[in-house]
């Protein structure tokens, strides 16, 4: 089975209203459809790769091309694992978290997005709170970090009500002008004593040495 050789595609991470899972065809194609529908106001861009504003057809294509990518190139010293975000069994966004030589490490970042009609409901928190159970319950990471551009409130909200101490400014690129970077560092302490949201994780152990976390 596909499975035996792709054991991430039977991990589940799931909280009181979300489920995080690698989606069948045609999910990834609803949430391809959903990401045409809209992420975010036009006026502002919160992604450094402006993909957002491709057209339809190549947007939609781009979603389902991401998928088959991080997939095809899951390796222990790099991987992404790019989830799909659940509501009542309905695709409504994309959880990805990334780690580079994690059994060195043990740090993670990520990454994600949230069609537009489904923002406004937590759901943004909720699902990146499932991330992290995943990256320092299941995986055993010492740190999760994340960046977002200043002008992306949403974002560098969720990262402060998770525990997510500012770690400095960068400098980017939005839109081809310059973009200040708001980093963020999340510790395993900080972690435990911000977690409000319970999660629990299915499928875990096969996927473990194909993640580098295999060993402590």
């Amino acid at each position: 089975m596909l499975i035996d050789h792709f054991p991430v595609l039977g991990l589940r991470v799931r909280t009181p209203r979300l489920e995080l899972r690698y989606p069948a065809p045609d999910e990834l194609a609803a949430l391809a459809d959903l990401a045409v529908e809209g992420i975010h106001d036009p006026d502002t861009m919160p992604f450094g790769n402006p993909w957002t504003e491709l057209p339809p057809d190549q947007l939609a294509r781009r979603v389902v091309q991401r998928h088959w990518k991080t997939l095809s190139e899951l390796r222990p010293d790099s991987w992404a694992l790019n989830l799909a975000v659940f509501l009542d069994g309905v695709p409504v966004g994309v959880q990805e978290v990334e780690a580079d030589d994690f059994a060195i490490q043990r740090q993670v970042h990520s990454e994600s997005w949230l069609g537009l009609r489904h923002q406004g409901q937590g759901i943004g928190t909720e699902m990146r709170a499932a991330m992290l159970h995943l990256a320092f319950a299941g995986l055993g990471a010492d740190e999760a970090v994340s960046v977002g551009y200043v002008h992306n409130h949403a974002s560098l909200a969720v990262s402060r009500k998770l525990g997510y101490a500012e770690n400095g400014i960068g400098r980017g690129v939005s839109r081809g002008k310059l973009a200040l970077e708001q980093r963020f560092r999340l510790s395993r302490e900080a972690w435990q004593e911000h977690r409000s949201v319970e999660a629990t994780i299915e499928g875990l152990e096969p996927c473990l040495s194909l993640l580098g976390a295999g060993e402590e």
